[in-house]
């Protein structure tokens, strides 16, 4: 299997959410997980983004006060969907229910004209 094949496999077994529909998701207080690394992430942020990237995901999510109940709702992003994509599917497959990728991440994110902060 290649990196591709992966990357698009997670993506059919999670919800990717568009943008504007991660905004709404995030007004309803959705928790907004950053899974780049900390040099892209200083680089900019959606507002009150967490960041752990995505190598420690695994190991770090259970650690993380915020993200103790397996029922909250949570968007995930990386660069361009693809991270966020494997890390959502291993959030589900940690029995995380709602939790959802931002398609396109950070890049379509911006390019949609929704806040970003530094």
């Amino acid at each position: 299997m290649t990196t591709q094949e992966l990357v698009a496999d997670a993506k059919s077994r999670i919800r990717e959410l568009e943008p504007a529909a991660a905004a709404q998701s995030i007004k309803a207080g959705a928790l907004v997980l950053d899974v780049r690394e900390p040099t892209e992430y200083d680089g900019g942020k959606l507002p009150d983004a967490m960041n752990i990237p995505r190598g420690l995901l695994e190991f770090k999510i259970a650690s993380h006060p915020g993200l103790a109940d397996r029922n909250a709702a949570i968007v995930l992003y990386c660069k361009s969907g693809d991270r966020s994509a494997l890390a959502t599917l291993s959030l589900q497959q940690l029995g995380y229910t709602n939790a959802h990728s931002i398609r396109g991440g950070f890049e379509a994110w911006a390019a949609n004209g929704q806040p970003v902060t530094k």
